[in-house]
């Protein structure tokens, strides 16, 4: 639970992955972030290939309060994680490689400023280093831009968390109750005390 955004897109195989990485390595020292670096050069003619190899390439970036920020490709381009590529990578089930090139972060407990460079980062991004790059933000700052907004539904997600925390503590689970049956009646109370 909390605000994410989500994310996919590919390589644009006319720009440089070593330029990229060194370009997000100088943005993540100066804001003293935790980075890792991959391969730095693609195969020879893999981009836009169907398969791919084992092997990771680009960076990713972990601010305080945030999910890790994967600008990763396999080597057809896709964008990927270390992690996606471990659970999905060999999976001969269709669904399951679906999930191969969908990347989310969270970024409720980093806070409004994060989110917003971030999303800034993969603005600028885009333009120099991807292609069929899609973000769906939470906080709808991709979209609209909108700070206001922004703030609003941040703090929503934070009331709704912090709510179902005092929940919890107030309304310990019954004995004998179900886990079903005690989150029924946990969101029933934190329904009735939003509509106060």
């Amino acid at each position: 639970m909390g605000l994410s955004f989500h994310y996919s897109g590919s390589f644009n195989a006319d720009a440089s992955l070593r330029a990229m990485i060194e370009e997000i390595k100088d943005i993540a020292t100066i804001y003293e972030w935790r980075y890792s670096v991959f391969e730095q050069e693609f195969p020879a003619n893999s981009i836009g290939k169907t398969g791919y190899d084992q092997n990771i390439y680009g960076i990713c970036f972990t601010p305080p309060g945030c999910e890790t920020v994967s600008l990763c490709f396999l080597s057809n381009g896709k964008m990927s994680s270390p992690s996606h590529l471990q659970f999905f990578g060999n999976s001969r089930s269709k669904r399951d490689k679906q999930y191969l090139y969908m990347l989310s972060v969270k970024t409720q407990y980093a806070g409004i400023e994060i989110h917003k460079l971030i999303i800034h980062l993969l603005k600028y991004l885009e333009k120099k280093y991807f292609r069929n790059f899609i973000v769906s933000d939470e906080g709808k700052y991709w979209e609209t831009m909108d700070e206001k907004l922004l703030q609003d539904i941040f703090r929503r997600y934070t009331d709704l968390i912090e709510g179902f925390a005092a929940s919890i503590q107030r309304y310990p689970m019954n004995s004998g109750e179900s886990f079903e049956a005690y989150f029924e009646r946990v969101l029933k109370q934190i329904h009735e005390k939003n509509k106060q």
